[in-house]
């Protein structure tokens, strides 16, 4: 009895033991898992690459000319409504012409009157020629009786010019377009006493549109180089975007930019023109201009394989043993989701792609290769 209690004991020991060591190996087993994690991992290639970057844009009309009255005096005729296209030369309105329609006509009797007192003058000085001739008179006589010719003639030209001002004056009660355009809005209505210089509406031409917008030094820089590679290629096309979100359907070319860079925004204004066939592009309204640059050798790096330290950009490289290692870049710039690589990474690097939060320097992991889209 005594022996089989040993017996049993024994064997209960050695189970026991058993079960510790697989205990043992199982926990080895699941910790050695815990600590290499599966994770995404990109190979970085150099390619040819189509940068995308969106400005606020704003909208102006090919030609956006306020029209003024010239003349005072009450509105007595408007020919045209808000929003309606004219063309070059057309009536727009009409004030009161009865005040300058009497200058006008005083204006040419008073030059009539300054006609005849001239030729009068000048029959004078004929008469008095032939008097100083025969020696009849002095010849003073007649000095002043060309003087006196003299005198009206110039009151001829002061005629003239009166009458012509009366005319300019007549012509400026009617106020015709300057060019084919759009009519905006119209303050006045028929009846209204008229200032001298009284804003009566403007005149917007956006059968083609200026779309102005921003540029930051280094985005100028990089378009300017882009547009020399490609130079014999489409360059300076650009996409607008509505303010609600649809695309424009035509697209605009850069024509120009300014001069000099804004000392306060450190950026400089581009100007593109698109055409407005059914104008629904007006003055004054906003959209977002889309600009494409052609990039060739970019490396990018998406945004999510990136974290920062003390204004320092880092990714986790993969080197041949799958251990990671934590690896700093310089951005050339960044755009939507993606980094452009300057210097510090080089094509041939595979990094992390998505969960960088949880690594650290050195660990290894099993890398699952993963395509950057």
């Amino acid at each position: 009895m005594e022996s089989l209690s040993r017996y049993t004991a024994l064997l209960l020991g050695v189970l026991m033991m058993g079960c510790t060591a697989n205990s043992k190996e199982n926990a080895t087993k699941d910790f050695s898992k815990s600590t290499i994690q599966e994770l995404p991992v990109i190979d970085l290639t150099a390619q040819t690459t189509d940068l995308h970057r969106e400005y606020v844009g704003d909208i102006n009309a090919l030609q956006n000319v306020e029209i003024y009255a010239r003349v005072k005096g009450y509105l007595e005729e408007i020919y045209v409504d808000e929003g309606q296209k004219v063309k070059k030369g057309q009536t727009l309105f009409r004030i009161n012409d009865e005040e300058y329609e009497a200058e006008r006509a005083r204006a040419k009797a008073n030059l009539q009157s300054a006609i005849a007192e001239a030729k009068a003058a000048e029959l004078e000085v004929s008469r008095l020629k032939m008097l100083v001739d025969k020696k009849i008179i002095s010849k003073i006589e007649w000095e002043v009786a060309e003087a006196r010719l003299l005198a009206a003639q110039a009151k001829i030209e002061e005629a003239r010019s009166a009458q012509t001002n009366a005319a300019i004056h007549l012509a400026r009660t009617r106020i015709k377009a300057p060019f084919d355009g759009i009519i905006n809005r119209i303050p006045y209505k028929a009846g209204s006493l008229i200032d001298e210089g009284t804003l009566l509406t403007s005149v917007s031409d956006t059968r083609k549109v200026y779309v102005y917008f921003n540029v930051s030094e280094n985005e100028y820089l990089e378009y300017i180089k882009a547009q020399r590679e490609n130079a014999g290629g489409q360059s300076g096309v650009v996409e607008l975007e509505l303010a609600d979100g649809s695309p424009f359907p035509a697209k605009g070319q850069i024509q120009t930019m300014e001069g000099e860079f804004d000392e306060g925004t450190g950026s400089i204004a581009f100007r593109a023109q698109f055409p407005n066939a059914g104008d629904l592009l007006k003055h004054g309204s906003s959209g977002t201009i889309r600009l494409t640059n052609t990039v060739d050798d970019a490396i990018l790096i998406p945004q999510k394989a990136v974290f920062e330290i003390q204004d320092k950009s880092y990714v986790y490289v993969v080197d041949s043993t799958d251990h990671v290692k934590m690896t700093s870049f310089v951005p050339k710039s960044r755009f939507s989701n993606y980094y452009l690589v300057r210097s510090g990474i080089e094509a041939g690097d595979r990094i992390v792609y998505e969960g960088i939060q949880s690594l650290k320097d050195g660990v290894k992991i099993k890398p699952k290769p993963t395509t950057l889209d």
